[in-house]
């Protein structure tokens, strides 16, 4: 039997392959300029398997896969039940690798560790079969609609949340459409009292994100309101709560200005502004978490 050779690489051709992630990354951070491409993120982003995902990762599966619902590594889809199907083509995604940093001389460790990055290769729920047999994890949480009460129970610790932020939370009768609002000068929240349990916590949600500093004084109205109502889908969609009746908010035009770097920043604050509220609403159990 013939012997594997390994051969490390040398810094040239690290140098070469970091230049070639970075570009990749690069090509997909820019289909947020187009609002099919801002749709694509966002529906990625939705998923509750996919939202744990770095924001650069969400968006290599979301180019390669734009329907993906759950993603993992090969050896970890058969460790919750499930098999690859034979053929079925990878995702490539960046993993970090931490390395102990060695002295260049004494080839002793520093006590220092050094963050380098590998490719690593995934594939989506609609790739995998069940292992028969095998008890199957489940993937993603139950999806409920706005019109109900099954998510009253979250409306609690999202209230605590929004008071920690030195916000007042009052439920009125507010007539009208409006639902809701958010008074940074006097640090008040107000939702309509009279909307369903599900509605009255998508309420509370949108207006604890503006809460959070997403104001019409940062942002500018248009992009506040398309950095909370996204925030407020992906933290509905990680505990199971249907708001595909809302409008889907993405941004189109973007890309006339060539902002790259701005329209990357405001997704990578969504992403941010959401893993800070999908973790207040983690302690109800919702889905098997798991490394890629």
């Amino acid at each position: 039997m013939a012997r594997k050779s390994s051969r490390r690489l040398t810094e040239q051709e690290r140098a070469e392959r970091r230049r070639q992630d970075r570009e990749r990354l690069k090509q997909v951070a820019e289909q947020l300029l187009s609002a099919e491409g801002w749709k694509r993120w966002l529906r990625v982003r939705s998923q509750a398997g996919l939202a744990r995902l770095s924001i650069s990762n969400q968006l290599l599966v979301a180019l390669a896969r734009p329907d993906a619902t759950f993603v993992a590594g090969f050896n970890t889809w058969i460790r919750l039940g499930y098999a690859v199907r034979k053929g079925e083509r990878a995702v490539a995604i960046i993993a970090p690798l931490p390395v102990k940093e060695r002295d260049k001389l004494t080839n002793e460790e520093t006590g220092k560790t050094v963050m380098l990055f590998k490719t690593v290769f995934v594939f989506d729920r609609a790739q995998v079969d069940p292992i028969a047999g095998r008890e199957q994890a489940p993937l993603a949480p139950p999806s409920e609609p706005l019109t109900g009460d099954s998510h009253a129970h979250l409306l609690a610790p999202m209230q605590a949340f929004a008071e920690s932020l030195g916000f007042t939370v009052s439920f009125e009768q507010i007539p009208g459409t409006t639902g809701g609002w958010c008074d940074q000068k006097h640090r008040r929240i107000v939702v309509d009292a009279d909307q369903p349990a599900n509605a009255r916590l998508r309420i509370l949600i949108h207006e604890t994100i503006h809460a959070l500093g997403v104001g019409y004084a940062e942002y500018g109205r248009e992009r506040a309101e398309v950095i909370v109502d996204a925030t407020t889908w992906l933290v509905a969609a990680s505990v199971g709560l249907d708001v595909s009746g809302e409008t889907v908010p993405y941004i189109a035009g973007w890309g006339e200005t060539g902002a790259l770097e701005a329209v990357t920043a405001f997704a990578s604050t969504i992403d941010e502004l959401a893993r800070r509220v999908e973790k207040v609403l983690a302690a109800e159990p919702a889905v098997v978490t798991v490394a890629a």
